[in-house]
């Protein structure tokens, strides 16, 4: 059977990177994309895939910056000597029969979500994700697995639930009503997983939510109602494209051992 395998490329190479202690350099940066290179190739055995897709964020502004300038305005930025080494190191993943994605004005979990929803539509196979993002575990919502390449573990349904609290279907609501500080969405003041988890149990959907609990004449219900559009920002922020025109067909991405 047909197996897709679609890597979150930035998220090995940036926790491999940041794992050392070590100041920036250009050694720090060889050796982290060395084990990098290492990650994808225990990946590509491990699975056995048919087909890859090994995304990467393009860099620079994308939609979430046009829609809300706050976004990411608090993360750092990538090490310039590890930006300056990323493309030696994507020509060895393309050496080794990879078609690496990077798309302006989109992040590469855009490009994976489009490429993960396109598959699972077709009916073509199963679908792992290669990530610890937790944006991209809404996908297992839609029949995809995650796997965590760092602690070697599965990531399905009951994962979603046991760690968030809800469904995988009900993920980017959490996230909306939550915030995500790593990402500088910004949710809805004082609501943090448990609260929101308990909202959407409760209600089913962010809309409920905002319908039932917003009309509450209480701090949380008055909250709701003052955050209601920064929430709407919020939802949009959190969610997938999926919509991607990738520029690539499934043959592109057929990858032989």
């Amino acid at each position: 059977m047909a197996k897709l395998l679609a890597i979150d490329g930035l998220n090995i190479v940036r926790r491999v990177y940041e794992a050392s202690p070590e100041p920036d350099s250009d050694l720090k940066a060889s050796i982290a994309l060395r084990h990098a290179f290492s990650s994808f190739r225990h990946l590509l055995e491990a699975h056995a895939p048919t087909h890859v897709l090994a995304a990467f964020d393009f860099g620079g502004p994308n939609w979430r910056h046009a829609l809300y300038p706050r976004y990411r305005e608090g993360r750092a930025p990538m090490p310039a000597v590890l930006r300056e080494a990323l493309p030696e190191f994507h020509a060895r993943l393309r050496a080794v029969g990879l078609h690496v994605l990077m798309l302006p004005e989109v992040e590469a979990d855009d490009v994976i979500g489009t490429g993960v929803m396109r598959w699972l539509q077709e009916h073509r196979g199963a679908a792992v994700v290669a990530t610890t993002d937790k944006d991209l575990h809404g996908l297992i919502a839609h029949g995809a697995l995650v796997w965590d390449h760092f602690k070697g573990e599965w990531h399905d349904d009951a994962w979603v639930r046991n760690k968030f609290g809800v469904a995988p279907e009900r993920l980017h609501d959490l996230l909306a009503l939550m915030g995500d500080p790593t990402d500088g969405v910004p949710g809805v003041s004082k609501i943090g997983m448990k609260t929101a988890a308990r909202l959407l149990n409760a209600y089913g959907d962010l809309d409920a939510v905002i319908a039932g609990a917003g009309i509450l004449k209480t701090p949380l219900g008055e909250r709701l109602r003052a955050e209601r559009e920064i929430l709407e920002i919020s939802r949009k922020l959190v969610r997938l494209k999926t919509d991607v025109r990738l520029g690539v067909t499934w043959n592109m991405l057929a990858y032989e051992a």
